[in-house]
């Protein structure tokens, strides 16, 4: 049978909206419910918002980018709040907004920077599962190009390959899948994606 049919969320009998305390610990329900949430992280580029549109649309959910939140609410671009802020203040902001999320039935694609935020990571966890999307140093750097206009959370002095390797720690240690999408193939990407949320957790 294929993933379409397979990708369509259960709804478990009267299942709480929140987890309970220790977010990388599963409840005794699916990991795709009728009122949960999917969220994507991952370095920019790594497809979080072309793979989440897909999956929403799939599952007939909203998606949300949480940089376009995070440029709905500043009324600006995402580089020039971030140049308007400085990173440090951006990451705070960032934290604090995605910590607020009170969303069902929703893909977020998460701005690579939200993996700093302890708050963010937090509320994300309570919402449903998180998935990391894992990208090569090769098509990281291939993708991003020069990281200019993207609203690129990085320091001064620090490089592409600095960030990548600060990072890839952090999303796996965060997530409770992590998927390949170094193939452009969008929709393999998918069929493995949902594959992985039909599943019983052991």
């Amino acid at each position: 049978m294929s993933a379409e049919k397979h990708c369509v969320a259960p709804n478990p009998h009267s299942a709480p909206v929140d987890r309970p305390e220790q977010p990388r610990s599963w409840p005794e329900r699916p990991r795709l419910w009728e009122e949960g949430c999917v969220s994507l992280i991952g370095m920019a580029a790594a497809g979080k918002s072309t793979l989440g549109r897909l999956l929403a649309e799939k599952l007939g959910w909203a998606h949300l980018d949480t940089d376009h939140m995070i440029e709905a609410y500043y009324g600006l671009p995402l580089q020039q709040v971030l140049d308007g802020m400085g990173l440090e203040k951006f990451l705070e902001a960032e934290d604090t907004l995605v910590s607020m999320l009170g969303v069902r039935r929703a893909v977020i694609s998460t701005g690579g920077s939200v993996i700093y935020g302890a708050k963010a990571m937090e509320r994300l966890h309570l919402l449903g599962p998180v998935v990391h999307l894992d990208v090569s140093l090769e098509s990281f750097k291939k993708r991003v190009g020069d990281g200019g206009n993207r609203g690129l959370a990085i320091a001064p002095g620090r490089s592409l390959e600095d960030l990548f390797h600060e990072r890839q720690p952090l999303y796996a240690a965060a997530a409770n899948f992590t998927l390949s999408t170094d193939s452009p193939d969008h929709n393999a990407s998918l069929e493995r994606l949902c594959a992985w949320l039909m599943e019983t957790p052991a």
